[in-house]
């Protein structure tokens, strides 16, 4: 039970935990039911990123001045410029990170891909000890070790240790379909369900990995030191600010920003398959804030690779994606590591308190403070009163 109050110290955490796995492997599944018969896309994800980004800011404006004002916001924004300055460093990675997940899921399936952006797990680790200076103990360590070879286990050709006749690895499922990945799955068609293969597919989910760690850390450092006494919706303000002026970079760097919202391109993004994958990754945007605020970038990784036990029923269930051993044994491995890590879970508030209310998040600083003190104060009187009591 102390292990647990650890991981998630107060019910609306836990609340925000679900949520926010829910939501990434909805996503997984929204944009592969997107894709054309090649796994192409109709539409512009790009632009799609970029119109992500403007509803993420829109929401959390409007959420800020649901106690606020626009000119309270504005001048917040005007006061903490410095934080808007450095929020344009993970802006910028997760802008990276959002548009290669199209990229990398065109390639790969949903089961594959998110085995394989477990890979940052260790990644994570080391980048957290270095910003943070909380260095993880020996079971921390084997845990996350364990995360990593779970994922190590999706590449594993089973070949080595069995015969074809026996081998239930996906490697050889698609041997035995003549090299043709439609003889082992009707809708993962030509799509890399093996892993690495040393081609250039490889690089963009390695990339697309160390955007996601860099990226994490960063923000839960923004969040949790540099911006803690900064409004998370204003905290988001930033975030969304910085990353429109990146996307729209890209596009202009593509030739695509000025018929980025033409008619056309408008045309094939308004359908439901595409507004879902936009609200659904505006929702995840504004969840991971508070995900990274009053939890942690490590307890993040491990919510991730808990999607894979979901992810691949799912997938097996609306596109026909088998599960095979390799697959199997990975989701084994990775839930092992989970309960491992649940025995020793890393705590890293920082200067935040822990969330037991929502509008404890989106109050005033100084008004957060002052509550605080109150509560403090009452509980010291509580417990003098009792003291004399007895």
């Amino acid at each position: 039970m102390s292990n647990w109050r650890e991981l998630f110290p107060t019910k609306l955490t836990f609340i925000i935990f679900l949520l926010y796995m829910s939501l990434f492997i909805g996503q997984g599944i929204f944009v592969t039911a997107s894709q054309e018969s090649n796994n192409s896309y109709s539409y512009n994800t790009v632009t799609v990123v970029l119109l992500t980004e403007i509803l993420k800011l829109i929401v959390s404006a409007c959420l800020y001045c649901r106690e606020n004002n626009l000119r309270s916001l504005l001048h917040d924004v005007h006061k903490d410029r410095k934080v808007l300055a450095l929020y344009m460093v993970p802006a910028f990675l997760y802008c990276l990170y959002n548009n290669l997940a199209f990229v990398n899921l065109a390639t790969f399936d949903p089961t594959t891909y998110y085995l394989l952006l477990q890979l940052r797990v260790v990644v994570t680790g080391v980048l957290f000890q270095i910003i943070f200076k909380k260095y993880l103990s020996r079971r921390q360590w084997i845990s996350l070790l364990l995360l990593t070879l779970g994922c190590m286990l999706k590449q594993v050709d089973l070949n080595s240790f069995y015969s074809d006749a026996n081998d239930d690895s996906e490697a050889a499922a698609l041997q035995a379909g003549g090299g043709d990945p439609t003889a082992a799955t009707t809708k993962a068609v030509a799509k890399n369900m093996t892993g690495f293969d040393f081609s250039i597919s490889a690089v963009f989910i390695l990339a697309q990995t160390i955007f996601s760690c860099l990226a994490g850390v960063y923000n839960e450092y923004l969040l949790k030191d540099k911006g803690a006494d900064v409004n998370i919706f204003v905290q988001n303000v930033f975030m969304y600010l910085d990353s429109i002026v990146c996307n729209a970079v890209i596009l202009l760097f593509r030739g695509e920003l000025f018929n980025a919202f033409s008619g056309h391109n408008l045309g094939s993004i308004m359908r439901f398959s595409v507004i879902i994958i936009i609200v659904n990754n505006a929702a995840i945007g504004i969840v991971t804030s508070f995900f990274l605020k009053y939890m942690n970038s490590i307890l993040k990784t491990f919510a991730s690779a808990l999607e894979l036990l979901f992810t691949a029923v799912l997938c097996y269930f609306l596109f026909a994606i088998p599960i095979y051993m390799n697959t199997a044994l990975a989701i084994a491995v990775v839930s092992y590591a989970i309960y491992l890590y649940t025995q020793s879970p890393v705590v890293n508030l920082g200067k935040v308190r822990p969330l037991t209310q929502l509008s404890e998040a989106t109050a005033n600083p100084k008004e957060r403070e002052d509550k605080r003190k109150l509560l403090d104060e009452q509980q010291d009187e509580t417990d003098l009163e009792m003291d004399n009591i007895v």
